[in-house]
């Protein structure tokens, strides 16, 4: 049964504050890591390290409080599924605005602007089963 208009813009909503949340911790991992490395390479390195970290805690915020769902086996694969997706997006555009000189702190953010929108739409595919 299709969510009524309200409910799918209240699962939006959700899925922002979710995502600046999940955006914040994935940002200050990575600066506080590209304070410590020597650039080049390393910023990829820390820019992965930041999205694992924020990773763990995006799957948790977005089943229970984003979609008010209960993990599963089939929503870990969806969601690992997904993310997989939006990684491999997040690096070539982190690479790609590194490579056209954007500086590396405003990088991670123009990578934000064209992810999150993608990954919500895979995420939302993912958990609108009902358990």
């Amino acid at each position: 049964m299709p969510l009524p208009e309200r409910e799918k813009l209240m699962q939006f909503v959700r899925f922002c504050i979710v995502g600046t949340v999940a955006a914040g911790i994935h940002y200050a991992v990575y600066y506080l890591l590209q304070l410590v490395t020597e650039g080049g390479f390393w910023l990829t390195v820390d820019y992965t390290v930041g999205y694992v970290v924020s990773l763990v805690c995006n799957f948790f915020m977005t089943t229970y409080f984003t979609f008010r769902s209960r993990p599963s086996a089939g929503k870990v694969a969806g969601f690992g599924f997904s993310h997989v997706v939006n990684y491999t997006l997040h690096i070539v555009l982190f690479n790609l605005f590194m490579a056209l000189g954007v500086h590396r702190l405003v990088a991670p953010v123009l990578v934000l602007m064209v992810a999150v929108p993608t990954n919500f739409l895979i995420l939302r595919f993912v958990y609108r089963k009902k358990n």
